[in-house]
């Protein structure tokens, strides 16, 4: 799937319903701003597949969100945020724990957010995120200890062909998607959250003459955001 696709039918999902919404939802305009942060547990799907385990990353940045109406019961809005996020995985091998090998990609990701939310104007809501999601590659890095060689010459089926290979593509696209609850107060707006993020691209080159078919990110990710309202 391309990602004109995803965002295209994102932009006209969003512009097919405003009429809707201009005519019987309740016209608001509340503007906020604020920073997030939190930790991921980060995975990558492989084709030929590499035994992992979840690595833990940190992420945050900056958000901002734009509140535009009520329609009866249901706050609708968009958010979009840019964010540091350490993506990547660990291999994990049961029956060789002297091996070890560790792949961590520093990202910044802006996800692009439909808001729904439902609750008082102050006090606890409950709310969805769903979107389409970008990344760009700014670094990565590798640590590796254990005596591979040795254990691969010893009939050991491990996939090595990831170690030392430089990443392709450093652009990252894919869908984003959480839920959470958030405390309106007069100090601000606080939101707990959880979100998955699955890839639709692939950091590794995926043609028929590429060793690897996919090589895509998977992300769970537990953040909390503060947000203070610039316009009511």
């Amino acid at each position: 799937m391309k990602l004109k696709t995803i965002i295209g039918a994102t932009l006209l999902a969003g512009v097919s319903a405003l009429p809707t919404y201009a005519q019987i939802g309740e016209q608001r305009h509340n503007l906020a701003v604020g920073i997030n942060g939190g930790i991921n547990l980060n995975s990558v799907s492989f084709t030929p597949s590499v035994k992992q385990k979840n690595l833990m990353g940190i992420t945050g940045g900056l958000t901002a969100r734009y509140i535009s109406e009520k329609y009866f019961s249901m706050i609708c809005g968009a958010q979009v945020e840019v964010n540091f996020s350490q993506q990547g995985w660990d291999e994990y091998y049961q029956d060789y724990p002297t091996l070890s090998y560790t792949r961590t990609m520093n990202y910044v990701d802006i996800p692009f957010l439909a808001h729904l939310a439902f609750g008082k104007n102050r006090g606890l809501q409950f709310f969805i995120h769903a979107g389409p999601q970008i990344g760009f590659l700014i670094s990565d890095s590798e640590k590796i200890s254990g005596n591979w060689e040795e254990v691969i010459a010893g009939g050991a089926n491990i996939e090595t062909e990831q170690h030392g290979k430089p990443i392709d593509n450093k652009f990252d696209y894919g869908i984003t998607g959480g839920a959470g609850i958030e405390l309106r107060t007069k100090a601000g707006n606080f939101l707990v959250e959880g979100r998955y993020y699955y890839a639709l691209s692939d950091f590794y080159s995926s043609s028929k003459k590429d060793y690897f078919a996919r090589s895509a990110h998977g992300v769970i990710t537990a953040k909390i955001t503060y947000l203070f309202d610039l316009k009511k």
